[in-house]
């Protein structure tokens, strides 16, 4: 077999993967959408005239588009837009690293559970059950009540209220694929045990894990949302979408932009990471036949 042939017999997935996911336009917009998201998050703030914290007292409540203004300005007069962004900057940092912890601790109690199985897995799979019993915001209310709240415990408490759908999912991989001839080949050529579960099973399970690290950063900027809104999470003059909304709450009637933003870059970005998991889950499950 020629060095070509090989490398069209290795490029074949990803293309058929990549031609699945194209087919899937819902989350190709996600993406498109999530890109603009953290774009103008991460540069925007540096194009507008105004500071997110810089006050007009002259200027309370202007409305949207207004001279520079173009989502007009908040009761202490500061630009809107300027804020949301700033907020996209903590709203998605929470999540991407909510997410990213969330991962590894659910990665890493899967693929003990899945592989050790017995006693080790039903004392890990118990604990993810109890926490799972408890609702997760009531959860994340709880312990943030009793920590101090900032950006750092913010996502740390995020994290630990969204593991245990992870770990079940690479509990389940793993024990599937525990006893794959690749597996025991590894075995027997003397490999060490955490070097098959991180080397051999949970690589050969990164299509689900993709796709729940996706939908857990979805998952991560709505309960960042929650908690800020009902004051336990960012505080003022710290910006996120989540202390905008408690911010704006008062003035639904006479200032309805103020809500309008934040709620709006809520849904998309949520929306959109919901469509990129639904289009990556489509891509990465080779059953889907999609020419």
């Amino acid at each position: 077999m020629t060095s070509a042939t090989l490398a069209t017999v290795q490029l074949a997935p990803g293309q058929a993967a990549w031609r699945r996911f194209r087919r899937h336009r819902l989350a190709l917009a996600g993406a498109v959408i999530i890109l603009i998201l953290v774009l103008g998050s991460a540069l925007g703030p540096y194009l507008l005239p105004f500071d997110d914290t810089y006050i007009d007292i002259m200027k309370r409540f202007a409305p949207p588009f207004s001279g520079a203004h173009i989502l007009g300005t908040d009761e202490l007069g500061r630009d809107v837009l300027a804020r949301l962004m700033m907020g996209g900057r903590v709203s998605l940092s929470i999540g991407i690293v909510a997410m990213v912890i969330a991962m590894a601790v659910g990665i890493a109690v899967g693929a003990f559970a899945g592989f050790y199985g017995g006693v080790v897995c039903a004392v890990l799979m118990r604990l993810v059950d109890a926490v799972l019993c408890f609702p997760t915001i009531f959860l994340l209310l709880a312990l943030a009540a009793l920590t101090e709240p900032g950006l750092v415990t913010t996502t740390v408490l995020i994290a630990a209220t969204a593991w245990m759908a992870v770990a079940r999912v690479v509990e389940a991989q793993v024990r599937s694929l525990r006893e794959r001839e690749f597996a025991v080949a590894a075995l027997a050529f003397g490999s060490s045990n955490l070097r098959i579960m991180f080397r051999e099973l949970v690589p050969n399970a990164m299509a689900p894990i993709v796709v729940a690290a996706t939908l857990n950063v979805a998952k991560a900027i709505l309960l960042e949302s929650y908690v800020s809104y009902l004051g336990y999470g960012i505080q003022p003059p710290a910006a996120s979408w989540g202390n905008m909304l408690n911010n704006a709450q008062i003035y639904l009637t006479s200032a309805p932009w103020l809500a309008i933003a934040p709620g709006l870059a809520i849904t998309l970005a949520v929306t959109s990471f919901n469509f990129l998991g639904d289009g990556l889950r489509d891509a990465l499950d080779p059953r889907m036949n999609i020419p």
